[in-house]
């Protein structure tokens, strides 16, 4: 039996506001939502949806995963009831740092109070797998919970595992996708520390005076389902998670491999599991992060895994409207993808002047595009890199 894997649900926050079609909207529009050089999610009051409690029990990492939970299930229907036996459903979200504020806060509380005073859930807010555990909870998802942990390919990684283990019939659907919340004065300070970071404070992917990235935060939620499953109960359903490709660089702690040979295996092993070839794909969602050393070597990865469709592509990054969400990012920007191929537009590359020597592909600079597909289907792929050499790319198709 097929068990093709689709997408019923999706939701986000982010730094362009609260809500999935609220992120596609305003990037589409080309709205920035980056001040004083961070992505904030200054929309985003996690007592407007959660409770007291809830709030208290929760690192921010933790909240964005739940909000955009709610918004995912109850776009897929799933709100009053599950449509699936509880241990049928898992929940496996991606982050890169996971609960660094509660983290931090501790550390001031040691130092400033002693011991005894550092709050009793220090640990299980800033684990890395809080969030995946905290949606399980809440949901009544009783199936498999991890926690993915790959850098910026963290929400990529846990979404295709996510496709993986419905493919494999262990589960009948999963809550997945990724959150982080790491603008805190320690992360801050060691991204600077490693000249990673923007210090004039702008997102410019691909252009020639890009200085570094610029950190934001958020979180996204995709309920996966099979399409026969998703069929059967009436869903709606938003689109097809048709590949999932992921490599490693093996090359440098913190560097991507300047060739872009450990990317463009990711895109090609993507394309092989979905049944596609660069033919097939009408849009790139790039990494783009805004850096020196990635945007060169993603451009590079392109050409030698679309060859002369790299040129004829749109490609665009969304990382220069909200900033680099770190693990979060992938699936923020798989939820991005998925609206932009439904309403057939290619969104902007914002602050893109000058193109750099050398990068020369079709980055959609300042204002969207439509996609004039026609009847073609509509298939992007969607790229994740992330320190330690993690390469996670994402084939998706609208529905």
């Amino acid at each position: 039996m097929s068990r093709e894997v689709v997408i019923t649900g999706v939701g986000a926050v982010t730094p362009l506001g609260v809500g999935a079609r609220t992120l596609h909207e305003r990037w589409s529009a080309g709205v920035v939502g980056i001040t004083d050089g961070k992505g904030v999610a200054t929309e985003f009051d996690p007592t407007e949806h959660l409770s007291v409690k809830e709030v208290r029990r929760a690192d921010r990492f933790t909240q964005f995963a739940l909000v955009a939970g709610d918004e995912a299930l109850a776009e897929a229907g799933w709100s009053e009831e599950l449509p699936y036996e509880g241990d049928k459903i898992a929940s496996i979200l991606g982050t890169g740092i996971g609960g660094i504020g509660t983290l931090e806060r501790g550390k001031e509380i040691l130092i400033e109070s002693g011991a005894k005073k550092v709050p009793p859930l220090s640990v299980p807010l800033m684990m890395s797998n809080a969030a995946a555990a905290a949606v399980s909870m809440r949901f009544k998802l009783l199936g498999p919970c991890h926690g993915i942990v790959s850098a910026c390919s963290g929400g990529a990684d846990a979404i295709g595992a996510a496709k993986m283990m419905i493919e494999s019939g262990l589960v009948d659907a999963v809550v997945t996708g990724g959150s982080e919340a790491a603008l805190t004065p320690l992360s801050n300070a060691a991204f600077g520390a490693l000249d990673a970071l923007s210090k004039q404070g702008i997102s410019r992917p691909f252009d020639k005076d890009r200085d570094g990235f610029v950190m934001g935060e958020g979180g996204a939620i995709l309920i996966l389902e099979t399409r026969e499953n998703a069929e059967k109960r009436g869903a709606k359903i938003l689109g097809t998670l048709k590949g999932y490709g992921a490599s490693a660089d093996a090359y440098h702690l913190t560097a991507p491999d300047k060739d872009g040979g450990g990317p463009s295996r990711a895109m090609k092993a993507a394309m092989l599991n979905a049944g596609i070839t660069p033919d097939d794909i009408v849009y790139v969602n790039a990494h783009g992060t805004s850096t020196g050393l990635n945007d060169a070597a993603e451009t590079k990865a392109l050409k030698m895994a679309l060859g002369d469709r790299a040129h004829e592509i749109p490609i665009s990054s969304l990382k220069s409207s909200i900033g680099h969400l770190l693990g979060a990012a992938g699936a923020v920007e798989a939820v991005a993808t998925i609206l932009a191929l439904r309403d057939r537009i290619a969104p902007p590359t914002l602050g893109l002047e000058n193109p750099d020597e050398g990068l020369d592909l079709d980055y959609v600079p300042h204002q969207a595009k439509p996609l004039d597909i026609g009847d073609k289907p509509a298939i992007a792929i969607s790229s994740s890199f992330g320190f330690g050499g993690h390469n996670a790319v994402l084939a998706l198709e609208a529905a």
